[in-house]
């Protein structure tokens, strides 16, 4: 069964502002890995088919095993539809020996302007039925707060 996971932030920047942190190599591993977490960037295309292998690591593994490995999830993203600077459609793949891991899970990231500001709104579907789906919102909220506090402090 497929599931949908959202979390929704107004950021105080405008929305090409959001858009671009979401497409720079940069900005992305600063803001996107949540609270617990740090990310590294290994391949970096961003265009329509392009996308980017994400390793992110635990800083304390014992409370949050990684799905890759002990410490560490890694996840290749394909980029599946860009639209500055409204929308950005991303194709996840988990690497896990767990079949309860497998599968894309699809990360739409919707911009619109709000006042001053922007709406983002993240809807995750085809969330794998291994990932947790209280600890996931959670996890897409942590990132959002992590880029309104990376874009707003940059503007």
């Amino acid at each position: 069964m497929s599931r949908t996971d959202r979390a929704s932030r107004v950021i105080a920047a405008p929305p090409a502002t959001v858009y671009g942190a979401l497409l720079d190599r940069e900005s992305l591993e600063a803001w996107l890995p949540p609270d617990g977490m740090r990310g590294r960037v290994e391949r970096w295309d961003p265009r329509p088919g392009g996308g980017f292998r994400m390793i992110l690591t635990y800083l304390n593994p014992t409370d949050s095993p990684g799905k890759t490995s002990e410490s560490t999830d890694v996840v290749d993203v394909g980029f599946a539809d860009l639209v500055p600077p409204k929308r950005v459609v991303q194709r996840a793949v988990f690497e896990a020996d767990d079949p309860s891991y497998a599968g894309t899970m699809t990360m739409t990231w919707h911009l619109a302007a709000a006042g001053d500001g922007t709406e983002v709104t993240v809807t995750a579907t085809d969330v794998p039925p291994g990932i947790d789906q209280a600890d996931h919102e959670a996890g897409i909220a942590s990132s959002l707060a992590n880029l309104a506090s990376y874009v707003e402090t940059a503007g």
